[in-house]
Order: structure tokens, then C-alpha cells, then sequence
């Protein structure tokens, strides 16, 4: 209504001769349009998209925080949020107040509430400042007591948005044991947002796809994080010709990371081979060499891979246009962005050529043996991972 009557203020002082770039006409966007899917009962079911794609606008919908402009949502069973931090939460009244006021806005009476008080202090793990108001908490401290109240006090339907990341790292995967927990052994039914894809393919078995508002995929897990995957990395081989200066004696022309069924693409999977196709023109002067460079996303080395360094093999002698194909061993990448540099040399004694970003791509997640922790570089543990050659082994020290 204020925004309605400013308008109408403002029109009133207008002049009605405007040039016509002035037009204050308004583009309507919907932020979902024509969604339309069903959940059953003790079902798990992924939601995932990029951002603005409509997903916290859905969840918000389904728990009557926001109604919707055409068409209806029907929910049977007690809906438990955790759309933001400190949704639902008082910032003056302390944390133990606030499991009441939360409790209560779910529907539980204060016994049942009661019953439970422990359990949800000791997950979250607040015990000293029970009774401190949680306007002093850090926002981590707010998921904490959010997330345990919204998953102790037995809804029928608990829905997650990404709001877990605000959390540290033992927080989360406790959140994720428990996640399961309702899901698996209590057969409540779970709606779960998020961009760690090794966590939504360990705990639902059924995926959304959203997109620009609308549902681009509806079916099982995995299938949707592929379909998600491939269309957030769609790629134009076109795209990767290089438009830099040319060496003395090569020039690399283009460079293609492939999967495993040769389409090129800007996604690696951990664990499998990086295949690379790299194009390039040589004058066919000899010991010459072809190297590509692994880079993170600050520009650190990581790798290096070298036709004449690490296998003996130079670029042909004979002038003419070529393709190398390269097929590196297997690595376990941690989630992140990436780079490659390429570069032609004079073997021992310097660079021909050398192109910066000759491509970049994403590692969406990685979860070497399929657990639902997502290794990602952000955490600052390295690049990769090392799994150990045989399984661990723990024996007495005396023995």
C-alpha cells in the first residue's frame, strides 16, 4: 500500500511528455510459475537449482510463509522450517524461552516440549548459554539451536533450506546423521535444499531441478544432479579456441576437457581420468614439448603434466595442425573451481608459448567412498584427498 500510494504521488508530478527511454512501465517476474509436484508421505526429496531459480521461494510457499499469487499448495501433516537463520526465534528472550516460543508455534504442548528440552540442548550443544539471550548469539550458534528444535520435536514434514552452511563442519555432519535418522528410521518426510550435491545424493532418493521459476526435472537423485550438472556446465566446444598471440614456432589453438563418453565439458568427477583434447599448429622445429598446469582458484600450482618431462615424447617434426589427446590419471579433487595453463616450451631451455586460463571448470563435489560429507576446497585442508592403499587398522600397542 505505502509503495502503491508513493507511486501514485509521483505520477501526479510527472511530466506527461517523457522521451520514451524514461518509461517507468514495470517488467513483471515470477519468481516460479507453473510448479506443480507431490511428496508422499516418509519421502526424501532433493530441491536443487542455481541460485534464483525459485528454490527458497518454493519452500517458503509450502510453509505458509509466503501464499501464492495463483494456484494452491496442500499440506497434510506438521511442517517444521529451517529457512533461514533464526527463523521463528525472539532475538530478546534467551534460548531456553525460544525452544518454548518454537515449540509451541509447531504445535507441541509444553509437556511434550518438555520432553524433549534435553536431547534438543545437548545436540546443539548450548548448554552455558542456555539462559543468554540469542540476539548475542553468532550465526552459528543460531543454526545450532534452530536446526535441533526443528529436528527434535517430531514434525511430520521438516523442510531445510541452505541454511545449514552457516555451520562448522562437525556441526554439519552431525546435522546430516540426524537428517537421516528422521528420514530413515522415523519415516518422516524431508524437503532438503542445498548445493553440496554429495549430500543430497546420500540422503534423498528423489531430486527437483528448479530453474528461472520453473521445475526442469522431476525423477530419481542422481539422474537430477546429472541433469543439473550438465546444464549449469553446458559448453560450446567453440568456446575454448584461444584468441592469444601465436609462439615462434606453435600455436595452441584450443583446448577441451572431455567426459567419460567424449562430450566436452566444464565438470571433472573426482576419481575418474581427466581427459584433455588440446589443439595446436607446430612449424615441426624438434625437442619441442607440450605441458599443462593445474591451477587452483587463488592461481596456486597443483600439477603438472609434461609430454617430454614425465614420458620422453616431443610434438611432431613434421609441420602441420594436431590434436594430443592426454588421459591423466585418476584424482581426487576437492569441491571447487579450476584452471589449466598450457604451454609449448623448448625443451630445457624455455617457453614457446603460454596460455593462462586455457580452460576453466568446477569439481561439483567430492565424497571419495559415498559418504555424505562433501570434501571442498573452501575448508582449507588441500586439494585433494588421499585415501589410504588398504583399509585402516587399529591394533593394541602392546602387541
Amino acid at each position: 500500500m505505502r509503495d502503491d500510494l508513493a507511486d501514485r504521488a509521483k505520477r501526479l508530478f510527472q511530466r506527461k511528455e517523457l522521451p520514451e527511454r524514461f518509461d517507468r512501465t514495470r517488467e513483471e517476474l515470477w519468481a516460479l510459475r507453473d510448479v506443480s509436484f507431490q511428496v508422499k508421505e516418509g519421502e526424501v526429496v532433493g530441491i536443487i537449482g542455481r541460485n534464483g531459480a525459485g528454490k527458497s521461494t518454493l519452500l517458503k510457499i509450502l510453509s505458509r510463509i509466503t501464499e501464492p499469487t495463483t494456484g494452491k499448495v496442500r499440506v497434510k501433516g506438521r511442517v517444521a522450517s529451517l529457512l533461514e537463520v533464526g527463523t521463528g526465534f525472539h532475538p530478546e528472550l534467551t534460548a531456553r524461552e525460544n525452544i518454548y516460543l518454537n515449540g509451541a508455534i509447531l504445535g507441541m504442548s509444553r509437556a511434550e516440549i518438555k520432553m524433549r528440552f534435553d536431547e534438543i540442548v545437548a545436540f546443539a550443544e548450548i548448554e552455558k548459554f542456555l539462559d543468554t539471550p540469542v540476539k548475542r548469539f553468532s550465526s552459528g550458534m543460531y543454526v545450532r539451536l534452530a536446526f535441533a528444535v526443528a529436528a527434535h520435536l517430531e514434525p511430520e514434514i521438516l523442510i531445510i533450506d541452505e541454511v545449514l552452511a552457516v555451520g562448522d563442519i562437525a556441526f554439519q555432519k552431525k546435522c546430516l546423521g540426524k537428517m537421516e535418522s528422521v528420514s530413515e528410521r522415523e519415516g518422516r518426510t524431508v524437503l532438503f535444499v542445498s548445493h553440496n550435491m554429495a549430500a543430497v545424493k546420500s540422503l534423498t532418493r528423489h531430486g527437483l531441478v528448479l530453474d528461472t521459476g520453473q521445475i526442469t526435472f522431476d525423477g530419481p537423485t542422481n539422474e537430477a544432479v546429472e541433469f543439473y550438472v550438465d546444464s549449469v556446465e553446458a559448453f560450446d566446444p567453440n568456446d575454448s579456441l584461444t584468441q592469444e598471440r601465436r609462439g615462434t614456432h606453435t600455436s595452441i589453438k584450443g583446448v577441451r576437457l572431455l567426459d567419460a563418453s567424449n562430450k566436452a565439458v566444464r565438470h571433472y568427477t573426482p576419481g575418474k581420468d581427466l581427459v584433455l583434447e588440446i589443439g595446436f599448429e607446430t612449424d615441426g622445429m624438434s625437442s619441442l614439448s607440450l605441458e599443462v598446469f593445474l591451477l587452483d582458484a587463488n592461481r596456486g600450482g597443483l600439477a603438472i603434466a609434461s609430454t617430454y618431462q614425465l614420458h620422453g615424447i616431443n610434438l611432431p617434426e613434421q609441420a602441420g595442425h594436431y590434436i594430443c589427446s592426454l588421459k591423466l590419471e585418476p584424482l581426487w579433487l576437492a569441491a571447487g573451481s579450476y584452471s589449466l595453463k598450457v604451454a609449448t616450451s623448448h625443451v630445457n631451455h624455455g617457453w614457446d608459448q603460454v596460455v593462462e586460463d586455457a580452460i576453466t571448470f568446477e569439481v561439483i563435489s567430492c565424497n571419495p567412498l559415498g559418504f555424505s560429507w562433501d570434501f571442498k576446497y573452501a575448508y582449507g585442508y588441500g586439494a585433494f584427498a588421499t585415501l589410504c592403499a588398504e583399509t585402516p587398522d587399529f591394533r593394541p600397542a602392546d602387541e
